[in-house]
């Protein structure tokens, strides 16, 4: 085993455990769970994602774990949208919640002037519970105590103050419907997890779907600033490498390291994929001078496992056409693999087109 780990090597280490060598035959929950969730902040993103990484995904099977309340949608990581098991809800919405308070008070601490926050958690939690609502719906219905602040930024500070999920229909594939609002455990019927549970179970499942990686990463895919201590716990138990700069890398003992020379096949990745934003150094995926593009939810084609190409659905009535936007220039034997998958792609996201055609754009 190396004790130095080239971009290379951390490139298949990276899609191995995001599931992105090969397609998984594994249930859509169990990936979702594996994943640590997807970030979902546009609601039909996740269904492309589970697509690229599970065998004969169909969209009915995510949808039946948002209905029957098995998986959610709510704010964590980053405070970012992700859609979560049931279970990981209600044990990671705890462990961020200091850390999304933080960063909703780094947005709107000059917006919320007179406002105290345990008081507008207790106002905002009772109206979520009696009734679904959008952020603006509940801010409405508090300006009056607080004059001077808008519905829009009262409604954004609740969004992190109390738990919430974002309900059915929003989030439901072929549908569309507002991003109205209950508690987790109003719509799950189970208490948050009690005492907080520590970072430690979290370091570890993050370096299981996305590691070896440096503090750093793990510290920019969370959002949370309490780790040294989770890692100093785990560090006895931990394997370790470097990649090129130095870095220190941390890793479970037993995660798997696919040889940097393993055919990767091409994926289409969805806006926002953790695949890619889930690092501090994100080099081991996608150039530097690219990195910018996934901030505006480009859409991503790996090729080789590296981000190659962006990606979007035009649809004209009957008609859909996919393009792809070269960001490196591609060979042809690489072209016809992409197309090939493109064309995969088109069928799950336009099956109803009565023309659907891919398009190559660049280079």
């Amino acid at each position: 085993m190396p004790s130095v780990l080239g971009r290379d090597h951390l490139n298949r280490a990276l899609l191995g455990r995001q599931l992105l060598l090969e397609r998984h035959a594994m249930s859509a929950y169990d990936a979702v769970e594996h994943l640590v969730g997807l970030q979902a902040q546009e609601p039909l993103e996740p269904y492309v994602g589970l697509w690229s990484r599970l065998h004969d995904f169909q969209p009915h099977e995510l949808v039946e774990l948002l209905e029957s309340r098995r998986a959610v949608r709510t704010s964590l990581m980053r405070r970012t949208l992700h859609l979560v098991t049931a279970r990981d809800a209600l044990r990671l919405r705890p462990v961020h919640q200091q850390m999304l308070e933080s960063r909703m008070l780094g947005t709107l601490r000059r917006r919320l002037p007179g406002v105290d926050l345990a008081e507008l958690a207790r106002a905002g939690r009772p109206l979520f519970e009696d009734e679904a609502r959008t952020l603006s719906e509940a801010g409405r219905e508090l300006v009056e105590r607080w004059p001077g602040v808008t519905a829009r930024d009262l409604g954004d500070a609740l969004s992190s103050l109390v738990p919430l999920v974002q309900l059915p229909p929003r989030g439901i594939w072929g549908q569309t419907g507002p991003a109205r609002n209950t508690t987790i455990e109003s719509w799950l019927g189970e208490k948050l997890a009690s005492p907080v549970p520590s970072a430690d179970s979290l370091v570890l499942r993050y370096l299981a779907a996305y590691g070896p990686a440096a503090s750093a990463d793990v510290r920019a895919w969370s959002g949370l600033s309490g780790l040294p201590d989770a890692i100093a716990r785990l560090r006895p138990s931990l394997r370790t490498f470097r990649d090129e700069r130095g870095r220190e890398l941390l890793d479970i003992p037993d995660g798997h390291l696919p040889a940097p020379d393993v055919p990767a096949p091409p994926r289409f990745l969805p806006a926002f994929d953790n695949a890619v934003l889930a690092f501090h150094d994100r080099t081991r995926i996608i150039d530097d001078a690219h990195r910018g593009l996934s901030v505006g939810g480009a859409r991503f084609v790996l090729v080789n496992g590296r981000v190659a190409a962006t990606w979007m659905v035009v649809s004209d009535g009957n008609s859909a056409a996919l393009r792809i936007t070269h960001l490196t220039t591609l060979g042809r034997d690489e072209k016809d693999a992409v197309a090939s998958e493109g064309k995969l792609l088109l069928e799950l996201l336009a099956r109803d087109a009565a023309t659907r055609t891919l398009a190559f754009v660049g280079s």
